[in-house]
């Protein structure tokens, strides 16, 4: 009877179990395997030599191949997690008697025999209920997945999917974020550690809680010198090693450019597609520049705080203040709020300058104080790294670079910067003994950064010459309608004047844009976005090279001549400092054949910087650093001249063409300074802007103004008086002493200095009255006073007089009036003048 009653219990059993075993099995049918190898992957980020920059994604997991799994990390999940993973079917039945023991005695489940297997099928399907049910539905889906799967299959797609903690998908995230290195590369303490965090991901965290991370590493090991995965000396030598991770920062707080990129990923694909998508973007980053860009930055900035009597707040005082902010931000707490931080900020942009691609990218000195973009959006007065631009539109206007422009004081009225009276200040030479030197070409005032002759070169162009090229150029914020514009009082953002400067190596062309990516590949490599950037025309080739020789003299001579003392290297390049009034905001806009660089330094609110804060000083330094990285990359070649550019001499003092006198040492003529050099300069200019006459300060005489020189393409400005219609004063009579043109009106050069003139002394009307002092050695002559005579007007031949130019213009004629009682025309009106006094000399 007990037999029977023992087998009618096991039949009972059996067929309990088949009946459990179909429902069950009908159950996890309903779930599509497919899913276990889609998961959400992040979307990665490449610079331009493949190297991994960063992640985009909502759950930072990076899926890889069984290949690219450290064999370690596989013997550790064994050995702490499923010690019999490759010989049951996906459920240890031993454990689960174990568990169920155990959970029975507590009243409650506290313990689980979860295999591998189970887990992978809990994690896919989100069986988290702590249920029997459940419990029995990850057993027979578990034993379907070992059905359908080989243990390779499994423990990848487990490894792939596992949360490691502190935002880790997946072992390869994992790797990379605790210590730096793929998942190929982890050796046996690092593949223990990860092992033994999945029970406790945030507890056993090594950035949370070091010795608990150790403890559960040394565990772990422990577990495979048991199992056999290492040896006696492996394992004491795994065990004595002190654990090691890298510094934890925040996934989400990078860097300005990957956080511009993540931007520009989700415009192009979609929010849910970028971050779920595992797509590989390639971007257009150089890391070698990148990490020259940021390291300058903080150099530079840092020797400034450190000037004695820096006022403001620096940077290591600022961080000091936000330490416990900053951690909580690395922890991973996005609830905490950042002061607005107050020191000294800086931006970079470089890029290529023929594409428009963007090599290395700087918003700000710290990414987690401030997400707010200085390079791209910050919009503020570019200084006097405008006036290439002015000087661009003079020379596409036809202006020559070799002609004069007034150095001098001009009034601020015109002007208007920091008030509407006094003198225009001149803070674009970037040096205190600022000297005003006359007349000096139009070059030079770019190369020297003079700003009174800037204003004039702007008169010169208009404002709406300037606006046009400034546009054209990729300046797209308005230029105020004043003239402080030609110094740069209007706003733009260093992504505009950066994209503006390439026009310059470019020979008047520039990208359409600047752009971050270059591409993006799914998993299956499949390119689904490529860029494409059109090349524009911004300005003549010809304007753009004779600006481009101003920018290269005021590198290496003018304003950023001491960029040689920055260490910057040997190679062909040219470059702008750029002040704001009042010294709140400092550039340097320069370029090579290959890299354009704009560099900014400034506060976040406009503040003087301190007095005397200029581009050269500030910016130059950050400029030089970067562009000797770029050179490394992309070498740089020598610009071309256009072939419609001719080369010429010119007088430096005249503007004018050169000629033999110009080559002499000597005194000038004009102010009888001694000159120890040729005057003669090579100027690059089109056949309409060379000059038509030779220099007139080393040249045949004074320059006159004939009818060839008013007809021809001389730059003049709106005059008040048309040339054209004054005529010289033509002498109808030998003058005193027998002279003939004497002051020089008609004939240039009649006067002869060597002449001895007598004084003139007045003497008595009355005949028979002696001089009252007069010298014995002098000589006398009487001088009979002329009749009277009046001014009559007629049209007379301007070739009775020998004058040049017109005929029939009313020239006014003396003659003698005739003696009283003659018959004369009465037409001309008369106007009588006394007879004058009689002289003695």
């Amino acid at each position: 009877m007990p037999l029977i009653l023992v087998l009618l219990a096991a039949g009972a059993a059996w067929a309990g179990w088949e009946m459990l075993s179909a429902h069950y099995n009908r159950e996890v049918q309903k779930f599509d395997l497919a899913q276990l190898d889609k998961m959400e992957a992040a979307s990665v980020i490449f610079d331009r030599h493949g190297k991994e920059l960063a992640k985009v994604f909502i759950l930072n997991r990076n899926p890889v191949e069984w290949e690219r799994i450290s064999p370690m990390m596989v013997n550790a999940i064994v050995a702490i997690e499923d010690n019999r993973f490759f010989s049951h079917k996906g459920v240890d039945w031993a454990g689960i008697a174990r568990a169920a023991i155990a959970n029975y005695r507590s009243g409650r489940i506290n313990q689980g025999a979860s295999t591998v297997t189970q887990q992978l099928a809990r994690n896919t399907f989100d069986l988290k209920e702590r249920t029997y049910q459940r419990k029995i539905t990850e057993v027979f889906l578990a034993r379907r997945i070992e059905e359908s799967f080989s243990k390779q299959d499994i423990m990848r797609l487990y490894l792939n999917r596992v949360y490691f903690g502190s935002g880790f998908y997946g072992i390869e995230s994992a790797a990379r974020g605790y210590f730096g290195k793929s998942a190929a590369d982890l050796n046996a303490g690092q593949a223990a550690m990860l092992a033994g965090l999945l029970k406790s991901p945030q507890a056993l965290s090594p950035w949370n809680n070091h010795e608990a991370a150790t403890e559960v590493r040394n565990f772990g090991l422990k577990r495979m010198r048991e199992m056999g995965f290492l040896t006696r000396a492996e394992y004491r030598d795994a065990v004595a090693e002190p654990l090691q991770v890298i510094k934890r920062t925040n996934p989400f707080k990078t860097s300005y450019a990957v956080d511009l990129i993540r931007q520009k990923v989700i415009a192009a694909l979609g929010f849910d597609r970028a971050m779920n998508g595992g797509f590989q973007i390639h971007s257009t980053l150089d890391s070698r520049m990148q990490r020259a860009a940021r390291d300058s930055v903080r150099e530079t900035l840092a020797r400034v705080e450190a000037v004695p009597g820096y006022s403001h707040e620096t940077f290591a005082q600022f961080s000091e203040r936000v330490k416990s902010i900053e951690k909580e931000i690395d922890r991973g707490n996005m609830a905490v709020k950042m002061p607005q931080p107050r020191y000294l900020q800086a931006a970079v942009l470089a890029v290529d300058s023929a594409s428009g691609a963007i090599r290395a990218m700087v918003g700000g000195r710290e990414f987690k104080h401030s997400e707010y973009n200085r390079a791209t959006q910050a919009r503020r007065p570019t200084g006097t790294a405008f006036t290439p631009f002015v000087f661009a539109a003079a020379y596409e206007g036809g202006v020559f670079p070799g002609g004069l422009v007034e150095d001098a004081c001009i009034d601020n009225r015109y002007v208007m910067v920091g008030g509407e009276s006094g003198i225009l200040g001149e803070w674009g030479v970037e040096r205190a003994d600022n000297a005003y030197e006359g007349n000096i070409p139009l070059r030079e005032a770019l190369a020297k950064g003079k700003n009174a002759a800037t204003v004039r070169v702007g008169f010169l162009a208009g404002l709406d010459a300037v606006g046009r090229i400034a546009k054209a150029c990729g300046i797209s914020s308005a230029l105020r309608p004043f003239a402080n514009a030609f110094l740069g009082s209007s706003e733009a953002s260093l992504e505009e004047l950066t994209l503006a400067y390439t026009v310059f190596p470019n020979g008047g062309m520039r990208p359409e844009r600047l752009f971050l990516i270059d591409r993006i590949t799914d998993a299956s490599g499949q390119v689904v976005f490529q860029n494409q950037t059109a090349r524009v025309p911004a300005m003549s080739p010809e304007a753009a090279f004779q600006t481009h020789r101003g920018l290269e003299e005021a590198l290496h001579r003018g304003t950023g001549a001491i960029s040689a003392s920055y260490g910057l290297g040997d190679f062909p390049a040219a470059g702008k400092t750029g002040t704001a009034y009042n010294f709140t905001d400092t550039y340097f806009m320069g370029y090579d054949s290959s890299v354009t660089c704009g560099v900014w330094v400034g506060f976040d609110k406009p503040t003087r910087i301190f007095r005397g804060a200029f581009g050269k000083d500030l910016a130059l330094p950050i400029w030089t650093q970067i562009m000797n990285a770029a050179a490394k990359e992309f070498p740089a070649v020598r610009f071309n001249r256009p072939d419609t550019l001719q080369e010429v001499e010119v007088c430096r003092m005249s503007g004018l063409l050169a000629t033999p006198g110009c080559a002499q040492a000597g005194k000038n003529p004009a102010t009888g300074a001694e000159t120890e050099t040729s005057t003669i300069v090579k100027e690059y200019a089109t056949e309409a802007q060379i000059p038509k006459i030779p220099c007139d300060i080393h040249g045949s005489g004074i320059r006159t103004f004939t009818k060839e020189f008013l007809e021809s393409d001389w730059p003049r400005a709106q005059v008040a008086l048309d040339l054209s219609r004054i005529r010289p004063v033509a002498v109808n009579s030998p003058a005193l002493l027998g002279l003939t043109d004497v002051y020089g009106s008609v004939q240039a050069g009649g006067r002869n200095d060597e002449i001895p003139v007598a004084r003139a002394i007045p003497v008595s009307s009355t005949p028979d009255t002696e001089p009252t002092s007069t010298a014995a050695s002098e000589p006398v002559y009487d001088y009979t006073a002329p009749p009277p005579f009046t001014i009559t007007s007629e049209p007379i031949r301007a070739s009775e007089v020998g004058a040049p130019g017109e005929d029939n213009l009313p020239v006014r004629r003396a003659e003698a009036v005739h003696p009283p009682g003659n018959t004369s025309p009465e037409a001309a009106p008369a106007i009588s003048a006394p007879t004058p006094p009689p002289i003695r000399f």
